[in-house]
């Protein structure tokens, strides 16, 4: 204990109070309901309120700026560069803030292959931040603990508010990631997610510039073939529900890397969305929030410990933080073969997307560099038609290097692999939103299970008009008539003027790119 009470004094050089080594569930669990930050619910998980900040911050998140990310970190407006200097104002006024505070510890692993392994160390002032390490990340035995070095430190006060005028940030919340220091700086926001996504973003930067190995925003499984998929897209795209099958076993479902021989997960739990959960529709995740399962920003039913999922008068950010082994249908470790198929999940809201078609190569590389979904009325203040929605790599907030370099990666990977890649549409057809109807999700999973089975190599398919696409004339258990878009339009006209505004959409949005960007990339855009 006295050579781990060094190591904190050597990072913090501050008189903390109490320092919480390694706290178990129960221990951890424990210590926030008497704290009185969190409640246990009906099923058992602990529920607790992430404050002010129901979802991350982005322009409130930064990268120091000093010659190891000068020349390598895609500065403008997705990495907002932070000098030393600043840096060390920040670092000393959070150590100060420490001083007599109780801390919790909590040591873990990114990555699931040694190679890439990344020891990290949160150190933060609340029991349940470390509880929600403990079930995102990898976890260690007792006797890798007593060994344990960290590699990367993340500390995470909630309570320690930025003053701009002295700080240099943009508000009293922020995330600041030093790549020389190998420390991540969270404050003002008790939100748990960016924990999460500053190491997803330290991963972003390193598999890609040391190991020449692509890192993603996915999630993955395996079929009885031991056939890996990979699933981008998103929030609200369906990418934790689709890819939680029974008949096939989870990798992880946010965030993968993808080398030579695997794909292999990054972490060792699953923060999935709650909203309008259910047991009927996603049993999987419904059966996951248990004891040990954090619950952030739900609400119960007046004068009950019950969860009302469909209430979402915090946020509709709900979130649940679990390991992966409470899906009982986990892969352990975390690990599959190079995927055989790869699904770009997108809600398109304009209904213009077919529910199901085949990329090429080319494609599939503006595609993903494209990231697209769309958001409709009433998820966002302000938003009263649907509006479209890009996000480079299906993670652009969390690319510390150029979007070009991740897409480039992917198409060495296709060639290098014989790979599907598919467009699902889990938006609208018949009709934008409003107008046409939500493609039901029962179809959704047939496509994908045609695909995946390999049903779909051995049909017809037609070429779609404004976009390229190769759609199937026809897919088990799927009515044939709305795998072409534009069938169930009534109105034929307005299909195709509404799908030549989202070609242009798609247009605009690449210009960012295309000075960076190969000729094939290029190519795989819209052909209208």
């Amino acid at each position: 204990m006295a050579e781990r009470k060094k190591s904190i004094d050597s990072l913090l050089e501050s008189n903390v109070k109490n320092v919480n080594w390694n706290l178990n569930v129960s221990e951890l669990i424990q210590k926030t309901i008497i704290s009185k930050q969190g409640k246990l619910t009906s099923s058992g998980a602990l529920a607790c309120d992430t404050g002010v900040f129901t979802g991350r911050s982005p322009k409130d998140k930064y990268i120091v700026r000093d010659e190891n990310t000068e020349n390598t970190v895609w500065w403008g407006d997705v990495n907002n560069e932070f000098s030393v200097e600043n840096y060390n104002t920040l670092y000393a006024r959070m150590q100060a803030f420490m001083k007599d505070k109780e801390i919790y510890v909590k040591d873990c692993i990114a990555c699931s292959i040694d190679k890439y392994k990344l020891n990290i160390r949160l150190i933060s002032e609340t029991a349940w931040h470390s509880l929600f390490a403990h079930n995102l990340f990898l976890r260690l035995s007792k006797s890798e603990l007593e060994n344990f070095i960290a590699d990367w430190n993340i500390i995470c006060l909630p309570n320690f508010l930025a003053v701009p005028d002295i700080d240099k940030t943009r508000s009293s919340n922020f995330t600041v990631i030093n790549f020389t220091t190998k420390v991540i700086l969270i404050g003002g926001s008790a939100y748990t997610g960016e924990i999460k996504k500053g190491i997803f973003t330290v991963l972003n930067f390193l598999l890609p510039t040391k190991y020449k190995a692509l890192s993603m925003h996915c999630s993955a499984n395996i079929g009885q073939k031991n056939d890996t998929a990979i699933f981008f897209g998103l929030s609200g795209t369906g990418k934790t529900t689709l890819s939680a099958d029974p008949n096939r076993v989870l990798i992880g479902d946010d965030e993968h890397g993808w080398d030579d021989s695997s794909v292999f997960n990054f972490e060792g739990g699953c923060y999935a969305k709650c909203v309008n959960l259910s047991q009927e529709k996603e049993p999987q995740i419904f059966n996951a929030i248990r004891y040990g399962t954090l619950l952030e920003n739900v609400i119960f039913y007046e004068n009950t410990d019950v969860v009302d999922y469909q209430n979402t008068e915090i946020t509709e950010n709900t979130r649940a933080a679990y390991p992966l082994h409470f899906i009982p249908n986990s892969v352990s470790p975390s690990i599959g073969y190079p995927p055989k198929n790869i699904f770009f999940l997108t809600a398109d809201a304009f209904g213009v997307l077919p529910p199901i078609s085949k990329l090429s190569s080319s494609q599939a590389m503006y595609h993903f560099i494209s990231g697209y979904t769309a958001k409709v009325a009433g998820t966002e203040a302000g938003i009263t038609e649907p509006q479209v929605t890009f996000s480079a790599c299906f993670g652009k907030p969390f690319l510390p290097i150029h979007p070009t370099k991740y897409a480039e990666l992917l198409g060495n990977k296709l060639k290098e692999n014989e790979v599907n890649v598919w467009l699902v549409n889990t938006g609208w057809s018949g009709g934008s939103y409003g107008v046409g109807d939500r493609i039901k999700l029962e179809y959704t999973r047939a496509m994908i299970s045609s695909a995946l089975n390999g049903i779909l190599a051995n049909v017809d398919f037609e070429r779609e008009s404004f976009f390229g696409l190769e759609i199937p004339k026809i897919c088990p258990n799927v009515p044939s008539e709305i795998l072409n878009p534009m069938n169930p339009w009534s109105d034929k006209k307005s299909y195709n003027d509404t799908a030549i505004k989202l070609a242009n959409a798609f247009k605009e949005n690449f210009e960012l790119y295309r000075e960076n960007a190969s000729i094939e990339i290029i190519n795989g855009g819209p052909i209208v």
